[in-house]
């Protein structure tokens, strides 16, 4: 009887929660697609909603369009705009559902994949790969490869002291984050200062020009399971809020579910650096700003911090793309954005985590 009345109160707003959260995740779910709609539109050479709209129809087989304008289209939309306006959204939705994963899964509300190390990782092992290799899948890969040994350092680190010390998981996620900032330096500086150098130097700074849909069709899948993975393992990230020893009552293997979580997150996380380079703050802005629409309940918080996530990434490549003549690479203008951001929203963050 004890328990369950402990519980009646957590639950009873928990519920009340509920309608206006799901309200939030359908109004995100209808605004996402019309702002990639509108990321299709913007750029130096502007198309018409109409224009568009004939030529997705006629990309369908629906209509006919003339062939001049077609082809123009075609070069201009489907092969140039689409690709980074759908990695824009994954790579959004992966490291803004990471963050929130990682939120929980430490709770602490600091925690992103910038500050376990899984950038940092991968953007080491992406340097490597540059110096390394000929081939831009071994560097791709070797950045993947990178984000996970950052975060194995990590958790190694963090267990010595105990399994259930989050606090000392999370210490150990910035050691290993510094361990792979130094090699990264150590990287650069060893690198031919005219040709791998800088080539280094913009991959961390971030960019979507490169993508295109080939390597959208080899990310995207495991992508869109690690993301799709933790907003299903959400309701067993509820049960862990209550402590392991009360979630273990109720059935949850605790161990398995905080495995699952970090790998899942790692590896969504590690594939953005893969296939865009270093970009910040998402992971720790948008699940705060979830936070604040559906309330902290993970099965809700996840997939809103996806969404968010996609919108505020494709937000932030339409500034680096339109802001001057040449683009701007987006990690920077995630950076020049997020920190005020954040610093606008500290007191309500802050609220809501003591909720």
């Amino acid at each position: 009887m004890g328990s369950a009345a402990t519980l009646t109160p957590a639950a009873a707003p928990a519920r009340g929660r509920q309608p206006p959260a799901r309200l939030a995740l359908w109004a995100l779910l209808l605004v996402l697609p019309l702002a990639m709609l509108l990321a299709l539109q913007l750029g130096r050479y502007p198309v018409a909603w109409g224009e568009l709209l004939d030529f997705l129809l006629a990309l369908l087989g629906w209509q006919s369009m003339p062939s001049e304008q077609y082809q123009l289209l075609h070069s201009l939309v489907w092969e140039i705009r689409l690709p980074r306006v759908v990695a824009a959204v994954l790579i959004g939705a992966s490291l803004a559902s990471s963050g929130a994963a990682y939120q929980a899964v430490f709770a602490n509300p600091l925690v992103s994949p910038g500050i376990l190390g899984v950038l940092a990782g991968a953007s080491f092992g992406a340097a490597l790969g540059l110096v390394a290799f000929d081939s831009w899948s071994l560097v791709q890969l070797s950045a993947v490869v990178g984000g996970l040994a950052a975060v194995a350092i990590g958790v190694g680190i963090g267990r010595l002291f105990g399994v259930r010390a989050a606090v000392m998981l999370v210490l150990g996620g910035i050691f290993s984050g510094a361990l792979f900032s130094g090699l990264l330096a150590l990287v650069k500086y060893l690198a031919d200062p005219y040709e791998q150098l800088p080539a280094i130097v913009y991959w961390l700074m971030g960019s979507l020009g490169q993508v295109d849909l080939a390597e959208l069709g080899r990310y995207a899948p495991f992508m869109l399971l690690g993301v799709a993975g933790l907003a299903l393992l959400g309701r067993a990230l509820d049960a862990l809020a209550m402590g392991d020893d009360e979630a273990a009552t109720l059935g949850v293997p605790v161990a398995a579910v905080r495995g699952g979580v970090i790998l899942c997150a790692t590896i969504a996380s590690a594939l953005t650096v893969a296939l865009a380079g270093m970009i910040g703050w998402v992971g720790l802005l948008a699940p705060h700003i979830a936070r604040l629409l559906v309330g902290p309940l993970n099965r809700y918080l996840i997939p809103a911090s996806a969404l968010l996530g996609g919108l505020f990434l494709l937000a932030a490549d339409g500034v680096a793309r339109g802001l001057t003549d040449a683009e701007l690479p987006i990690g920077v203008v995630t950076e020049l954005v997020g920190l005020p951001l954040f610093l606008l929203m500290l007191r309500r963050v802050r609220q809501g985590w003591a909720t």
